[in-house]
């Protein structure tokens, strides 16, 4: 079943529901997991995708699974192909058995 809502960046979500609670800046949660912060700021401000670089770090900083991040990303990024025009793919034919 195809979604009709855009679902959310799990950069969009790691802000709201992990660092702005916490009271952490960017900066200070870069340093934290070890990666830039140029890396982290593309990340929350949905600017680069969650990758598998970065999903294990938060998966460490917030006890969370890394798939489940990745999952997020995957389905965003699925989300948008399919809104583009693919009218130019046609099925294959089907093998008979």
């Amino acid at each position: 079943m195809e979604r009709s809502r855009e679902p959310v960046h799990p950069g969009k979500v790691f802000m709201q529901d992990v660092l702005s609670p916490l009271g952490l800046t960017v900066t200070d949660a870069a340093r934290m997991m070890g990666i830039t912060r140029k890396s982290l700021s593309g990340f929350v401000n949905e600017k680069t995708s969650c990758t598998v670089r970065i999903a294990p770090r938060i998966s460490m900083v917030t006890n969370t699974c890394a798939e489940s991040w990745v999952s997020m990303q995957v389905n965003l990024d699925l989300w948008k192909t399919r809104q583009k025009n693919l009218a130019s793919v046609k099925e294959f034919p089907k093998i008979a058995v």
